[in-house]
């Protein structure tokens, strides 16, 4: 199978790697030419076998993915499958599917979780649209998703814009986890029974119930600076967390752990030396390479 990229990123071209890794022949393009494969992405859709075309576009959510969309509707055409892998919100997903269906091109949306680490071990996929489609795709998701039974790292949750609403929420219980470690740290770390808290996180990782993959890479931040001394606790966000809440609200649904956990970033930003923000700030930068401010 032979597919394009559109984004090189950080994720685009770890995808790209495990991709060609699993035999899938990728062209990617980026703005970057230093990374891109082609020039423009009009050569990206020429660079494609004829046929049914696919072509994966992993930029951040708004205007870049917007503008995407629109260049990719004049250069595929009939029959054509394009899969908006970023994080854009779910409701822009109906805009770019109809955009696309008037030149015949097809729309999926697909939820990445991974991060840096998925190049090696594989990526959690959660997508929407069309069973066909899905079908159609599923040597690239069997590619991308981690090793073991499919139905652990991959799932197809519905029409277009699903894959886009699960990883939102997927997004929302990561706050409210991280920020729960966050404040186990600071309590553990204002204790002076405790002598050696790195320690007590590492020793959680295997037969508690709290033992998780974030655990493990809480023990990696701390393995690397156990008081997080060189992290300002200050926390972004980048927008699933808001539209977790958005959708809580509609819906009457309470969310009181998330709400806090999205709060507590906000409270962050105010000059905040909260050591519980200090432990948000080391796992988003572990698990996704997002930058700290150092203190």
């Amino acid at each position: 199978m032979h597919i394009g990229l559109v984004g090189l990123g950080r994720m685009g071209n770890n995808m790209r790697a495990r991709l060609r890794n699993a035999g899938i022949e990728v062209t990617g393009y980026d703005a970057n030419p230093a990374v891109s494969d082609v020039a423009d992405l009009g050569a990206l859709a020429a660079a494609l076998p004829e046929g049914k075309k696919l072509v994966w576009v992993m930029v951040p959510h708004g205007k870049i993915t917007d503008d995407v969309i629109t260049d990719l509707a004049g250069v595929l055409g009939e029959g054509d499958l394009v899969i908006d892998g970023g994080n854009s919100k779910w409701l822009d997903d109906t805009v770019h599917a109809e955009q696309l269906a008037a030149n015949g091109i097809r729309y999926m949306d697909a939820g990445v979780s991974g991060g840096v680490w998925g190049k090696d071990n594989g990526y959690g996929l959660m997508v929407g649209g069309a069973a066909e489609d899905v079908e159609f795709a599923m040597p690239v998701f069997d590619a991308l998703r981690p090793e073991g039974p499919r139905e652990e790292g991959f799932s197809h949750a519905g029409g277009i814009g699903a894959g886009h609403y699960a990883k939102m929420v997927h997004n929302g219980i990561e706050y409210a986890i991280m920020q729960a470690y966050g404040e186990g740290y600071e309590l553990l770390e204002a204790k002076d029974i405790i002598t050696d808290v790195p320690a007590v996180f590492a020793g959680w990782q295997r037969g508690t119930v709290v033992r998780s993959w974030l655990l493990e890479l809480m023990v990696l931040a701390l393995n690397e600076d156990p008081r997080l001394d060189a992290i300002e606790g200050y926390v972004e966000d980048s927008g699933e967390g808001r539209w977790t809440l958005e959708e809580a609200i509609e819906h009457a649904v309470p969310m009181p752990a998330i709400s806090a956990s999205i709060f507590a970033r906000f409270v962050s930003r105010q000059g905040s030396a909260s050591p519980t923000m200090k432990a948000v700030a080391a796992l988003r930068n572990q698990f996704g390479g997002h930058a700290v401010k150092k203190a």
